[in-house]
């Protein structure tokens, strides 16, 4: 995909304030500093409409960013930092669970571990609340320029074998520095926008909408 217009929307923090509901959302979820905010600069060639921060536990909101008119990405808050408080937590959950459970634009969430490393226990415990509400995952595992090529698939399979992950679930090798995997992320995204569009065509209520 050809990205050439891209821009920051809003930072929300409650329903009223997400944007008109008509293009498809992705959603971003990782441990704080995991590279979320790199990902999307990259997916999108621009160096910094996502801030990057050497502050873990700093996106505190539901980021837009509005990408070619057609669709958005949602930069979720970072989960998994100790230092952010208790309060702070507290209001991120039902903030972040009721965007899952209830927007009906979101058509998946892309879900960026880092791949040098085994998913941590928060990673895991993300990975099995999507599964559990039946939201699309794309699973990126990023910093693949960290490792060499040829351990890159042992990697890969750490990854799918601790989150737990099916033979059909995406699991992108992606890297924010050369660009690798970009092509492939957006191909398995637009794949899940039409998966989800299809799927909400065929639903029961559409169908006796059509029939009416």
């Amino acid at each position: 995909m050809k990205v050439t217009q891209a821009e920051f929307i809003i930072s929300a923090v409650s329903p009223k304030q997400y944007p008109d509901a008509s293009l498809p959302e992705l959603a971003l979820a990782g441990r704080s500093n995991v590279g979320k905010s790199s990902f999307i600069n990259k997916m999108i060639n621009r160096k910094n409409l996502a801030r990057t921060s050497s502050k873990p536990g700093k996106t505190q909101t539901l980021n837009y960013y509005l990408i070619n008119k057609e669709m958005y990405f949602v930069d979720l808050p970072g989960y998994g930092y100790a230092k952010v408080s208790k309060t702070e937590k507290e209001k991120w959950g039902p903030m972040m669970e009721e965007y899952l459970q209830t927007r009906k634009p979101l058509k998946a969430v892309i879900q960026v571990v880092d791949i040098r490393h085994t998913p941590t226990k928060d990673d895991k415990g993300m990975f099995e609340y999507l599964k559990h509400y039946g939201i699309p995952i794309i699973v990126v595992a990023t910093k693949t320029d960290k490792i060499p090529r040829g351990k890159w698939q042992k990697h890969a399979k750490e990854v799918r074998t601790t989150l737990g992950m099916e033979k059909n679930d995406p699991l992108v090798l992606f890297s924010a520095e050369t660009g690798q995997g970009k092509d492939e992320a957006w191909s398995v995204i637009w794949q899940k926008i039409k998966e989800a569009n299809e799927e909400s065509s065929e639903s029961p209520a559409s169908i006796q909408e059509s029939e009416s």
